[in-house]
């Protein structure tokens, strides 16, 4: 298994962050050796300069936080962000289209966003929050179907909060190949220990820093 590090997307998703900030995200990235940087879509160009030579990716978010955008728009922002060198995206799912039971909506907005990114990845958030143990496994079999790399489990944004059972459920029902990402309310090195042993392959969190030096301090 790689160290919790480089399972880390060391995220800044706050609308008030600043060029400052998004600078020393990405110098704690190089730093500790982080998965990727997760940054709102306009900070892309500066921060694909900051992690130029780096094994640091870079990741941005799609039709967020609500998913209640039309597809056309989440794949023109996927292709944007694309063009400016994105890695990752992690996109939010059409949450009104699946507690509707509209199962093809959800599909297709899925598989759009996909195909826009031509082979980089796509993590799927499904924002457990909201949904039933049912609709949960739907959402994750649908991103599954439209070829997403990692099913995820929150934005952060809303009340909602990673847990080792939805990771589970989610490990349990995701197709083969797909893993899941935690993310949401992971504040320490035993919360992401949690996620990573109910089987979350990545964790999403702005605490990176003080996840990293919990575990190091934990290996001493």
């Amino acid at each position: 298994m790689p160290s919790i590090n480089q399972m880390i997307d060391h995220t800044l998703l706050r609308p008030s962050a600043t060029e400052k900030e998004i600078t020393a995200l990405c110098q704690e990235a190089i730093q500790h050796q982080f998965a990727s940087v997760c940054v709102n879509p306009c900070h892309l160009p500066l921060t694909k300069r900051l992690l130029v030579n780096t094994d640091v990716k870079l990741c941005t978010v799609i039709g967020f936080p609500l998913g209640a955008n039309r597809t056309e728009i989440k794949v023109a922002e996927t292709e944007a962000a694309l063009r400016d060198g994105c890695d990752e995206f992690d996109m939010v799912i059409n949450i009104g289209a699946l507690k509707g039971g509209d199962d093809d909506k959800v599909l297709s907005d899925i598989a759009a966003v996909v195909a826009a990114a031509k082979g980089k990845c796509v993590k799927v958030i499904i924002e457990t929050f909201f949904l039933t143990d049912e609709e949960k496994i739907r959402a994750v079999r649908l991103a599954s179907l439209a070829g997403a790399a990692f099913v995820k489990t929150c934005t952060g944004f809303n009340e909602g909060r990673a847990t080792a059972n939805d990771i589970s459920l989610m490990k349990t029902h995701a197709g083969e190949g797909v893993l899941v990402k935690a993310s949401g309310g992971i504040r320490s090195y035993k919360q992401a220990l949690a996620m990573i042993e109910a089987g979350a392959s990545r964790i999403g969190t702005s605490a990176g820093v003080k996840i990293a030096a919990e575990s190091m301090a934990d290996q001493l």
